[in-house]
């Protein structure tokens, strides 16, 4: 165990987050915190961490166990070098190396026979120890890769943390978490300043990583390939899953699919023992069975289903019509000092592409946006906007221009045209803002607040040209879901900068990559695609570089000898899964056609029950009710053991797959 959260209890006012709120989490576990934005998983991960205290409970830390936390945001660093402050945050290796140094050369001065010898040569020993303990031989190294894998350049090294934004600020504190390698790591949205090529990199470090990791995220390619468990926060309660994100999602349905059958057939059990205690009630010769059913039902245990959230949806309003090119831009280039991030760049948005753009911070997306949008001039060349294009904008500093003293309402209202005007409630409950949320002030709202009304404002804009600038870092995935809708059924075209893959996937058809240093390339699929078409380009750039022979009969014996490899992986494949797989899936569709056969009878019975001819005749229905409560237990038994066979299905894949990667 590394920790132990006990009995805790959280409230705010009457809104109860936890109550007596228990689990425990294991050397190396990978845990995900669930749930909708307000659910109070943040706070659990400040109660952890001891920067709030739990009205009751506790939270069980063995001696020794450090804790590291990552927030959403709120952190400054500044006053010294960026490497000398991520160093720093190791303790006092860097003061031992020091001391270590001065002792050797102190050692040297001193006669071989002496005490002081002696004593000098024996402190420097503990020291090495302790410095070999922690690794301080490669403490640099590590520190520079940690770095450069967060996006930082060795240019970056010697600059003041001061002179980094808030995303990059983000970026040092996690580049200080990593390198302390904490027993417990509290990851609080840790994706949401990221690339896609700083995400990737996370990714990879957090797989290997050596303590436990608790995240919060709503990056579900992260979460569904890291962790192994998810606790979900509803309404005051949490629930376990033993698998990641997408397994939660699935077995949460199933879970309430399941009790929302047992909630029924209890509900008809009572309805019958009601009727039944309503037709003897007065009648004599039934008194001792009517007093002895009203005692079962009085006892009766109801079995609560909670309601849904409500799911709302937003419908973009009817973009004007437009000609077939959106913007177009001829030799365009943008400069901002010494930093080239345009040269002559010619570009044509065609009306109907849907482009995600990606690429490292710093590359100039947001800078292209800006151009595209016409907020911002380019030093020379042209950008001309198509015919009839009208453009809606959303930009992370919108945020900051809202007027304070307007409340949520007043000020969406205000951006709203006459058509839009009537569905402002709507849209700002798809993206939380509900009941009296909307007549919060702009000036108490939080930086994420503030960046979802600029985005609402946006949204009710009539265009048919959408630019949007990381427009899901404050979503939740309710929200997030509801644009993403939206945005798939919208006739217009669309820019969008993200690295969020789940969200871009099904709704963009092209990929514009900024480079440092490069010119843009644009890529025709999704997100994933260009991953995949990235990933080759970078697997032959290695082989080019490790001098891998390029042609020739060498080559032809490699690639002979690569294709016989691969035929016989796969067949070794196909023998492993015929093997460990099929028969599972075999059971499983057995169980599913069971589960079915049961279902049926459970319908056709209680279609039998509600016949008036039956609810006369007390041996009949006996039967019936019997019949159904061996069908319930049976069904119930029969989705335990699907459970079961998905769990082992998923385990067997997941073996098959290191199998075959170890042949390989």
């Amino acid at each position: 165990m590394v920790f132990a959260v006990q009995e805790l209890s959280i409230s705010f006012g009457p809104r109860v987050l936890f109550d007596s709120l228990s689990f425990v989490v294991e050397q190396g576990a990978r845990v995900a915190f669930a749930g909708h934005n307000g659910a109070g998983k943040s706070t659990l991960m400040k109660c952890i961490v001891g920067a709030m205290q739990p009205d009751s409970g506790c939270v069980l830390l063995p001696k020794h166990t450090k804790v590291g936390y990552l927030p959403q945001d709120g952190i400054h660093i500044s006053g010294t070098p960026l490497l000398q402050e991520v160093l720093g945050s190791v303790g006092n290796i860097v003061e031992l190396q020091q001391t270590v140094d001065e002792l050797s050369a102190e050692l040297a001065a001193l006669p071989a026979e002496s005490p002081e010898y002696r004593e000098t040569l024996e402190e420097i020993g503990r020291l090495e120890l302790i410095l070999h303990d922690r690794d301080a031989a490669s403490l640099r190294p590590r520190t520079e890769s940690i770095l450069r894998g967060l996006g930082f350049s060795p240019a970056d090294f010697e600059r003041d943390c001061g002179e980094f934004s808030g995303g990059w600020q983000m970026r040092i504190a996690l580049a200080k978490l990593l390198l302390q390698e904490p027993e417990v790591l509290l990851l609080d949205e840790p994706t949401n300043h990221l690339d896609i090529s700083s995400q990737r990199w996370l990714e990879q470090s957090l797989r290997t990583y050596r303590g436990a990791i608790c995240i919060i995220s709503h990056d579900v390619a992260l979460l569904d390939s890291l962790v192994t468990r998810t606790i979900a926060f509803h309404h005051g309660r949490a629930e376990e899953y033993a698998g990641n994100f997408s397994y939660y999602l699935k077995e949460s349905k199933q879970r309430k699919e399941i009790l929302q059958r047992r909630a029924k057939a209890q509900q008809r059990e009572l309805a019958k023992t009601q009727a039944f205690i309503d037709r003897f009630r007065y009648k004599a010769t039934k008194a001792t069975q009517v007093q002895s059913r009203i005692k079962q039902m009085e006892k009766v245990e109801l079995i609560e289903v909670e309601a849904d959230d409500a799911v709302m949806s937003f419908h973009f309003p009817p973009p004007p019509p437009g000609g077939n090119t959106v913007v177009e831009m001829e030799k365009v280039c943008k400069a901002y000092g010494p930093i080239t991030l345009l040269k002559d760049f010619d570009f044509r948005m065609a009306k109907g592409d849907r482009i995600a753009i990606v690429g490292v911070n710093g590359s100039g997306k947001s800078t292209f946006t800006r151009l595209i949008s016409g907020t911002e001039p380019p030093d020379s060349g042209l950008c001309t906007p198509g015919y009839h294009t009208q453009v809606a904008f959303f930009s992370q500093t919108h945020a900051d221009v809202l007027d304070n003293e307007q409340t949520v309402l007043e000020c969406v209202e205000a951006a709203a045209s006459r058509e839009t005007r009537p569905l402002v409630r709507n849209i700002l409950g798809c993206f939380l803002f509900r009941g009296d949320d909307v007549f919060k002030k702009i000036g108490v709202l939080s930086g994420g607040e503030r960046s979802r009304v600029a985005l609402v404002c946006m949204l009710l804009r009539p265009a048919n040209f959408l630019i949007m600038d990381e427009p899901t870092n404050h979503l939740d995935f309710q929200s997030q879901d509801v644009l993403q809708a939206a945005l798939q059924e919208y006739p217009g075209s669309f820019c969008i900068v993200s690295h969020n893959r789940q969200f871009l996937d099904p709704i963009v058809n092209k990929v514009l990559e900024f480079r440092p240093g490069l010119p843009p390339r644009l890529f025709h699929g999704n997100v994933s695609q260009y991953l995949e078409t990235v990933e080759a380009e970078e697997r032959r750039a290695a082989e080019s570089a490790s001098g891998a022979p390029a042609g020739g009969s060498e080559s032809g014996v490699a690639s002979s000898t690569n294709r016989r490899d691969q035929r016989r992986r796969r067949a070794r494949e196909r023998e492993l899964r015929d093997r460990l797989i099929k028969p599972l899936q075999r059971e499983m569709e057995q169980v599913e056609a069971d589960i079915a056969v049961r279902d049926e009878r459970k319908a056709a019975i209680s279609a039998e029950l509600e016949k008036p001819e039956n609810m006369s005749d007390n041996q009949k229905l006996m039967e019936l009710t019997l019949e159904y409560q061996n069908l319930e237990r049976e069904s119930e038994s029969l989705f335990t053991r699907w459970e079961e066979l998905s769990v082992e299905i998923e385990r067997a894949e997941a073996s098959l797959v290191s199998e075959t990667e170890e042949e390989s």
